[in-house]
């Protein structure tokens, strides 16, 4: 992976760009939606342990679909499963609103004050992802959206990263990203951008891992990265 820094991987510096991930990255909302599933499903008769679900973590709808359907069959019920999981979360984040990963507005102030220009990219659909940003009250820190309706192949693929570096008109290898999976991660080496793993619910293979740039335990000591 070319390194962007002339300094050295330890010493800080000012990134062109940075991309982030949404669900389980900026916000807390991984394990919730997991919890929910594993409910919804068991009523709906399809029990679909959580171990399952690791599976699909940072990759698209359409891949999940997919995945679900290959392992139970063709008569899955993943759209009705799915919607009800969304309902029951915005029902919840009408009253409590989505929770922060730690760390998160210390690393967005920083960003800010730094001038550095921030990218979303994130498998959930547009109108999702804006709307959980909303309800997390930091819609307004991104300059650009990289969704998953917009691009032909998920993570890991590199098409959203590519795309979210092309809206903020950038060179990949002059951006950082952020993940905190391992479809996540894969996806940035592919691109060529450095990344930043901060681990929520998975931990990644060796192979995986060593494509990594930075691992922090948290946004907050990611945040002293740059300067």
């Amino acid at each position: 992976m070319t390194r962007i820094n002339p300094n050295g991987p330890e010493a800080p510096f000012i990134p062109k760009g940075v991309i982030l991930d949404m669900d389980g990255l900026m916000l807390d909302t991984e394990h919730l939606e997991m919890l929910i599933y594993v409910e919804i499903s068991a009523k709906m008769g399809w029990p679909t342990p959580e171990t399952m679900l690791y599976n699909t973590l940072g990759v698209t709808d359409n891949d999940s679909r997919a995945f679900y359907k290959k392992q139970y069959g063709a008569d899955y019920p993943y759209d009705e499963i799915w919607e009800a999981v969304v309902k029951e979360e915005e029902t919840k984040a009408e009253t409590t609103g989505l929770p922060h990963k730690k760390g998160l507005l210390v690393l967005l102030d920083k960003l800010k004050v730094l001038g550095v220009p921030l990218a979303l990219a994130t498998s959930a659909y547009s109108e999702r992802a804006q709307w959980k940003l909303g309800r997390a009250g930091i819609l307004d820190r991104f300059k650009v959206f990289a969704c998953g309706n917009e691009v032909q192949n998920g993570k890991p693929a590199p098409d959203i990263f590519l795309l979210a570096a092309k809206k903020l008109g950038v060179a990949g290898n002059e951006c950082v990203g952020f993940e905190d999976s391992p479809a996540g991660l894969l996806g940035l080496a592919s691109a060529g951008i450095p990344s930043v793993f901060i681990k929520d619910l998975a931990e990644p293979p060796p192979a995986t891992l060593a494509t990594v740039w930075h691992q922090c335990s948290d946004l907050e000591e990611a945040a002293q990265l740059f300067g």
